[in-house]
């Protein structure tokens, strides 16, 4: 009877501190991902078309993730510093960054004392869009077409200027390329942003720049700056007339920009799953998908999108612009 009675109590305790347990192994339990609100850094100035991009992209994300997503512009030194914040930010889903061509393709060659790794320090989540490149020049330029704006380059490449968006953005990697390629080193002009860059295009005092797509297509349309060539395989639908490089004389000249979302290292894979998925469906959806094309990006396909295809890229993308941008000479500050 003593045995019965002590396994009785050791049972009774047993049950005890199972129910006392309870509470705190439920107050443990993981959240169920996301359950506040997702912060996207872009890394440059609002109204830029890395900015465009996502904000077009964060209410279907949002949608698909039952969250809102939040945009934050940290802009300077050529994104590095927006990029630098999302490389060191927790990695938990709920910051994520926008990267592109210059973030995580020339920066590395540009930035010396760079406190990021491209490759290393972030977790890939997807491809988002890509926008060409137009060659682009004020109205009154003296050339009408692509071969007579290279003939000129060459003949005054000491008295012409170009435009950009700041070393390292994608307007000054493009344009250095273009310049490799016909071997001239015209003057550069820096501005904070593709905005004012435009701006100084459009009011003539500068020349010429090589700028995205989305940026001045409501300008070319107006007359107010020219557009010699779209520096990619295909014309584009949001501007028909302009031929590519290669129909106008230039067929080595082909590069595109592209925007991509990382997360922070060592962000949980099943997180990246979520977020790779809202990313896609938010590529799907109907009515973002038209707003891209109308601006002029390209939309990447189910394999473009995936994380793994994306860490693969920014490794091709590094090795790329690496060379041409040390022969460059010129460093980032």
């Amino acid at each position: 009877m003593r045995g019965n009675g002590l396994a009785i109590v050791l049972s009774v305790v047993s049950c005890l501190v199972c129910w006392l347990a309870a509470p705190s192994a439920v107050a443990q339990a993981p959240t169920a991902y996301p359950s506040q609100p997702i912060t996207a850094i872009v890394p440059f100035p609002a109204g830029g078309p890395t900015d465009v991009i996502m904000r077009l992209l964060a209410e279907p994300m949002g949608k698909a993730l039952g969250q809102h997503i939040v945009v934050e512009n940290v802009a300077g030194a050529g994104g590095t510093l927006g990029s630098k914040r999302g490389a060191k930010s927790a990695p938990d889903g709920y910051t994520i960054l926008v990267g592109n061509m210059g973030t995580h393709g020339a920066a590395p060659a540009l930035y010396p004392k760079l406190e990021y790794d491209p490759s290393k320090d972030f977790e890939p989540i997807g491809m988002a869009a890509g926008t060409a490149i137009v060659i682009e020049a004020r109205k009154n330029f003296p050339a009408h077409s692509l071969k007579e704006f290279v003939a000129h380059l060459k003949a005054h490449a000491s008295e012409v200027n170009e435009a950009h968006a700041g070393v390292g953005s994608i307007s000054y990697v493009a344009c250095l390329m273009l310049h490799a390629q016909l071997g001239i080193k015209p003057t550069r002009v820096a501005y904070r942003g593709t905005a004012a860059a435009l701006n100084d295009l459009v009011s003539g005092q500068v020349d010429y720049m090589c700028d995205q797509i989305l940026n001045g297509i409501a300008q070319v349309k107006a007359g107010n700056i020219q557009a010699y060539a779209i520096a990619s395989a295909q014309r584009s639908a949001a501007l028909p007339n302009v031929p590519t490089t290669k129909e106008a004389g230039l067929p080595k000249f082909e590069v595109s920009a592209w925007n991509a979302l990382f997360a922070p290292k060592g962000t949980p894979k099943e997180v990246i799953a979520k977020l790779n998925a809202a990313l896609s469906l938010a590529l799907d959806d109907a009515q973002t998908r038209q707003r891209l094309l109308d601006l002029g990006c390209n939309i990447p396909d189910q394999a473009s999108r995936t994380p793994e295809r994306l860490r693969r890229f920014v490794t091709e993308e590094v090795q790329r612009w690496t060379p041409l941008l040390k022969a460059d000479g010129v460093v980032g500050n």
